[in-house]
């Protein structure tokens, strides 16, 4: 095993959104340094940094000085550009690697690789152009999603295919680039399963995460997750096949369907710490971003015990169109914790923070986590 890297060190990150940014504070709760390397000025994780260096991704300079001062990389994003980890790894560990990395941004890549792994997927098609739409719409089952290769997120990048001609617009719409068309399913839940793989192979899961998406993004995640144990015991297998299959290491979120047939499929994962498991700063014993720098730094994973239920709520852009909303309402509830990224403008659809709700059972944590949204709603 790799000597691990000890605080003092200076770690490097490349990306200073809020998962930057709540990297930032574990990192530097335990003793590291941390440099980011992004080029927005007003990059949230730039305004907690030790430094922000304030470029592009592919600048020569910028990655020469982080490579030289820096012990190890990470990222908070997966498109940073594959040259740039490359970069880096023949010097100093990046975790997790450039190979990882490049399986989760690409959505053919990443299921490609987990059916051959033996893992399930809903059923999907490769279309490279045009001419693989009609014998794809023909394979699959519609209505289907059309959905880019890269850069999707937050519903951004699908297309409702419910014909050939949805198809053939859908991807006129979507660039001509690279796509899967995928089988929608019928769905009792959609869960996902934030795990930490160490340089050893040692993972730890936390419980698994019931989430409720509207508009393509992320609303809630419930923590214990209202489904049987034994399918959460699954889940979490599904997900720790994975993490080993790419031989990972870091935290890796793993996204799954539960069919109303009571199958389970993966939809996708992220290499990376999620929105999913910001309930971990609250309510987890180690929260995954702890856990990111442990992973990092060649450490054995933290505890991932619950220490309560727990509802976390995203707090989009469009709850500041009536100005400030009224923080008050949520601060008077002692179970409730909130966390805001820093970010200078608010938009519609743009994620500016989330809450927590800890309460006694999860049923109660979102009958808060519902009161505290109205009291936020009515008052902004």
């Amino acid at each position: 095993m790799s000597t691990p890297i000890i605080p003092d060190a200076v770690l490097g990150v490349l990306g200073g959104g809020q998962l930057g940014r709540m990297f930032c504070i574990a990192a530097r709760s335990m003793g590291y340094r941390v440099w980011i390397l992004d080029p927005d000025p007003h990059s949230p994780a730039g305004a907690l940094a030790d430094r922000h260096l304030q470029a592009d991704y592919r600048d020569a300079v910028a990655l020469d000085e982080m490579r030289q001062h820096c012990a190890a990389v990470t990222t908070e994003f997966e498109n940073v550009p594959a040259e740039t980890l490359e970069y880096f790894e023949d010097r100093i560990p990046v975790r997790p690697s450039s190979q990882a990395v490049a399986i989760a941004r690409d959505r053919i890549r990443e299921k490609t690789f987990i059916r051959e792994h033996g893992l399930a997927t809903a059923a999907f098609s490769v279309i490279n152009t045009a001419d693989d739409l009609a014998p794809a719409c023909d394979a699959l089952r519609l209505p289907a999603i059309l959905k880019t290769a890269q850069l999707g997120y937050d519903g951004k990048g699908q297309w409702p295919v419910n014909s050939l001609d949805d198809a053939r617009r859908g991807f006129v719409e979507l660039g001509e680039t690279p796509c899967v068309l995928e089988e929608r399913v019928d769905l009792a839940r959609e869960v996902s399963v934030i795990l930490a793989r160490a340089v050893d192979g040692e993972i730890a899961a936390y419980p698994v995460g019931q989430n409720v998406h509207v508009n393509g993004i992320l609303d809630t995640t419930r923590v214990p997750a209202n489904i049987p144990e034994q399918v959460a015991e699954q889940a979490t297998k599904m997900a720790v096949s994975l993490a080993e299959a790419m031989q990972y290491c870091g935290v890796l979120a793993v996204e799954i369907f539960l069919t109303t047939g009571g199958e389970l499929l993966i939809n996708e994962m992220a290499p990376r710490p999620h929105n999913s498991g910001h309930y971990t700063l609250d309510a987890a014993l180690t929260n995954q971003f702890e856990q990111q720098v442990r992973m990092l730094c060649g450490l054995p994973p933290g505890s991932t015990r619950l220490l309560s239920p727990v509802v976390m709520v995203n707090l989009l852009g469009d709850l500041w169109d009536k100005g400030t909303p009224a923080w008050e309402q949520l601060l008077r509830h002692a179970g409730a914790k909130l966390h805001l990224y820093g970010k200078r403008t608010a938009r519609p659809g743009r994620k500016m923070g989330h809450y927590n709700c800890l309460a006694s059972d999860a049923g109660q944590a979102m009958e808060l986590a519902e009161t505290i949204r109205k009291a936020l709603t009515r008052s902004a």
